[in-house]
């Protein structure tokens, strides 16, 4: 069986730096766990820590159920991918795989037998003799997996596994991975800063900045119901209008804005009278003149992404929003120039204290 992870109050600081503050939260067992946020937000210090390769300053780590403490990473039931891969290259493959059965002395004829199933599990039958570089980016990725899984981890962590694949590869290489954990049952935990692919391949997401643990949840209700400013910025495109809070109702609050009043969901800690931000995503915008809400931008340029299309326009006072525009309706689209209406739903938008 997979192994659940406990983070409970770890903190972490380097000298006078501190890389990470006061995280807690648990990854279920079997559980496709991503911890997602910008370059130096501290989530790879926290892979090092449940792998074994720091010791927090406070705070512990559980591994089904049990405290980690001094305990290195040859004596944890974790196996742990780097950016890197860091294959061998002068082995073959199936060498590769099965180095760390070698190094717990199990027989030659056992461990390309193992390395054989593990080719087989990551669709690589057949390719053991080759070398690492006579294999695509794509093909080593699944190499460094099954040498980490030929080791029966319990919890198997990965540090931006696919940051140095070209997009059509890193796309191929999420569904892979995704099927890959849950025809293992393996929990992984999954280090990433890019938003799409946490979204697309993890059942719950962990949102840090700056060392701080910003919210957990599922991807949709990331996406939908951000707990803070910058998870409604960080994860996925939005607009951000800055207002005062007017009045609270019926789960909707009103805010006062250069633009005139706008209404959206209530977030966490908000208050009457308080500043605030409404945050609005680019596909909740209408291009049409009637709406619960109001805005009117002047176009200033369009760019095509394929399915759909940004809009992007400024506001009176400045500012810019982006609007989506699917494909089927860039005839109807606003041109270049022109000062053009959006209109968005109170449901669609969500109100945040500022700052």
């Amino acid at each position: 069986m997979s192994h659940s992870v406990e983070l409970q109050n770890v903190g972490m600081a380097f000298g006078q730096t501190r890389a990470v503050t006061d995280v807690s939260f648990t990854v279920e067992g079997g559980e496709f766990f991503s911890i997602l946020g910008p370059s130096g937000c501290g989530k790879t210090t926290i892979l090092r820590i449940v792998a074994g390769f720091l010791d927090p300053t406070e705070g512990k780590v559980l591994i089904g159920g049990r405290d980690m403490k001094g305990l290195g990473p040859d004596r944890r039931p974790t196996a742990m991918i780097f950016q890197s891969l860091a294959l061998f290259p002068l082995m073959p493959v199936w060498e590769n795989i099965a180095f760390g059965l070698e190094a717990r002395r199990v027989a030659k004829a056992e461990r390309r037998k193992k390395a054989g199933e593990l080719l087989k599990l990551v669709a690589l039958e057949g390719l053991g003799d080759r070398m690492p570089g006579e294999l695509s980016g794509g093909q080593r990725q699944r190499v460094a997996i099954a040498r980490a899984l030929a080791v029966e981890p319990q919890v198997l962590l990965l540090d931006e596994p696919l940051s140095a694949l070209d997009l059509k590869l890193r796309q191929h290489m999420r569904a892979e991975l995704r099927s890959l954990q849950k025809r293992t049952g393996v929990t992984f935990i999954y280090i990433t800063h890019d938003q799409s692919e946490a979204l697309a391949m993890s059942d719950r997401v962990a949102v840090m900045s700056d060392g701080v643990l910003q919210q957990v949840g599922a991807p949709r209700e990331l996406y939908d119901n951000p707990a803070t400013p910058f998870v409604a910025r960080f994860v996925g495109e939005t607009n951000a209008i800055a207002g005062k809070v007017t009045a609270i109702e019926n789960g909707l609050a009103t805010v006062e804005s250069a633009f005139g009043p706008l209404s959206g969901r209530v977030g966490d800690g908000l208050s009457a009278g308080s500043a605030a931000k409404l945050y609005v995503r680019p596909e909740a915008l209408q291009h049409k003149t009637q709406g619960e809400n109001r805005l009117t931008a002047t176009i200033e340029r369009i760019d095509f992404e394929g399915a759909f299309a940004l809009a992007h326009g400024r506001l009176e006072d400045g500012s810019l929003l982006i609007a989506s525009i699917p494909s089927t309706e860039l005839g109807k689209a606003p041109e270049i120039g022109t000062r053009a209406p959006f209109a968005f739903q109170n449901a669609n938008a969500v109100v945040l204290p500022d700052g």
